[in-house]
């Protein structure tokens, strides 16, 4: 592929709001751009969606910078590669660590549907025109959480995600339903319930919801699988799933009904096309989470997600959802819950290098 040059940019930008769940309250948002140049001048981009605390998963972005510049860049300046299917194997050397490598693996996909002159989706077998886009509400006052679900449905969004734990579940989730009955409703617990809860979640099974997302540990499949079965409502799997491994685990133990791909949790495109046809294998749903990103990982979200087994809505709000102004160079824009796919090659969008400035704390450059 001739890469000349890598890029690190960090970054760090203001939300509109904060973003506030049982674990975490994000105000800021740190995160790393990576572009990748060949000696043609042609560059892909990617992102990394580490978290500045290891909150989500282990990783964080100075533990991604850590594993690109010292780890990840030097090994692909030793083992160049001609597709970016071949870092598969050579990242499979380097245990763990999903996000660093997904976020280079996500700009040598990029660079290289760009030297093809393709869009990435064409590229990895996508068809839709237009990706169904949900929204996350954060914890907040019942009032407020209604009064952003009433916000998000006014501009579009067919489904909303809301975030949960034991202490006011029931009680956010009956406000909901009852204020708007036909609402696809998602519930993510980000791991707040144990077994021992079983009884308490069966109680969530009367709202119709959608999927409850990642009820137990971030690491367990098998309580997962006796949960399932003691619940009408499909469990999805978010931490759970890393690697395809753990898919085809979770499909023999019958752990969940649906799977949240991230190509920052799974460690990028590669992992990600294998358990999205073990998914398409064994009837499991699928759909694109967030992690409250940069235009760059939404733009390749939007390209994972023309694939024709991601059936539920994603994470995929517009930019003005979460930013003033984002860093791309055309914004994501959702319209009747659905956003347009880019044709342009790659991932059909650039880096607005004025707005870049602005939010970047500093610069790095290697040469290959």
């Amino acid at each position: 592929m001739n890469i000349k040059k890598i890029r690190i940019h960090m970054l760090s930008m203001p939300l509109k709001k904060p973003f506030v769940t049982h674990l975490q309250k994000v105000e800021h948002r740190e995160g790393m751009i990576i572009e990748v140049e060949d000696r043609e001048g042609v560059v892909g981009l990617g992102e990394a969606v580490a978290f500045s605390t290891p909150w989500y998963t282990e990783e964080t972005v100075k533990t991604c910078r850590h594993m690109l510049k010292d780890v990840l860049i030097p090994l692909l300046e030793r083992h160049p590669v001609s597709r970016p299917e071949e870092l598969r194997k050579l990242f499979d050397t380097v245990r763990g660590n999903a996000m660093a490598k997904a976020s280079l693996e996500m700009a040598v996909w990029d660079l290289y549907a760009r030297q093809k002159e393709k869009p990435l989706w064409s590229l990895i077998g996508g068809t839709r025109e237009n990706i169904l886009a949900g929204a996350v509400v954060g914890t907040a006052s019942v009032e407020s959480m209604i009064a952003q679900s009433q916000e998000l449905i006014d501009e579009g969004y067919e489904r909303i995600k809301i975030k949960i734990s034991k202490a006011s579940d029931i009680k956010v989730i009956r406000a909901l339903r009852t204020e708007f009955p036909d609402l696809q409703l998602l519930a993510d617990a980000n791991s707040a319930y144990t077994l021992k809860d079983a009884e308490h979640l069966r109680k969530l099974d009367k709202f119709r919801l959608e999927m409850i997302e990642q009820p137990l540990g971030v690491d367990d499949l098998v309580e997962h699988s006796i949960l399932q079965k003691e619940l009408r409502t499909p469990i999805c799997l978010d931490e759970s799933i890393v690697t395809p491994h753990d898919m085809k685990s979770a499909v023999l133990l019958g752990s969940c009904g649906v799977v949240n791909i991230k190509l920052g949790r799974v460690g990028g495109y590669n992992s990600a096309l294998e358990i999205y046809h073990l998914c398409r294998e064994h009837g499991i749903n699928m759909w694109c989470g967030g992690m409250i990103e940069f235009g760059v990982s939404r733009a390749h979200n939007i390209s994972l997600s023309t694939l024709e087994g991601f059936s539920k809505p994603g994470d995929i709000s517009s930019s003005s959802k979460y930013w003033d102004e984002d860093i791309i160079d055309e914004p994501i824009v959702v319209e009747k819950g659905k956003v347009k796919r880019f044709n342009r090659p790659g991932i059909g969008v650039e880096l607005n290098e004025k707005r870049l400035k602005e939010v970047c704390a500093f610069s790095e450059e290697y040469l290959i």
